[in-house]
């Protein structure tokens, strides 16, 4: 765009001009005016619009400070998430299951005996229930929020996820 509009301010005078670097008395030599640059095009000379806004990056369930332990036995029914085939029960079935496991361990039974005889979690069931120490994104939040409720050493109502019904105890 520069070349252009110099090129515009020159040739005018360039003929006019022409007569003062030449020596005097000699003519003038001839010249060839000096062919303007083809003019870019609108889409060259109009300003690029600025780069589209990347897209927000995905939230990411960032790890939390707060950290809980907890033991859990989950009752699984057929239908539910990642219920192992040879579950037949019902979701009544296993509801009332999981209330009637929620009342021994309120009686005090053994947490852990209970884990290892009654969760369908094959996980938690060898280790007794035990989950260890997890942050809140790392559960579901039907899980989560009751464990992170808990204080030490208490045990939840019966708690409802995809997964089946879960009694769970905060440990630390």
């Amino acid at each position: 765009m520069r070349t252009v509009l110099r090129l515009l301010v020159l040739l005018p005078c360039a003929a006019a001009c022409a007569s003062l670097t030449e020596p005097s008395g000699q003519p003038a030599p001839e010249r060839v005016a000096a062919t303007p640059e083809p003019a870019p095009s609108a889409a060259a000379t109009a300003p690029a619009p600025p780069p589209a806004p990347a897209p927000a990056p995905a939230p990411t369930a960032a790890p939390s400070n707060e950290r809980v332990s907890a033991s859990h036995i989950l009752v699984a029914y057929k239908g539910s998430r990642r219920a192992q085939p040879t579950i037949t029960r019902t979701k009544d079935e296993a509801k009332k299951r999981a209330e009637q496991l929620l009342a021994r361990a309120r009686k005090g039974e053994d947490f852990g005996q209970l884990a290892r005889e009654n969760s369908d979690d094959p996980t938690a069931k060898a280790r007794s229930g035990d989950l260890g120490s997890f942050d809140r994104n790392m559960m579901v939040k039907e899980f989560a929020d009751p464990a992170f409720a808990l204080k030490p050493g208490q045990v939840s109502a019966v708690v409802e996820t995809d997964f089946g019904f879960h009694i769970i105890k905060r440990t630390q």
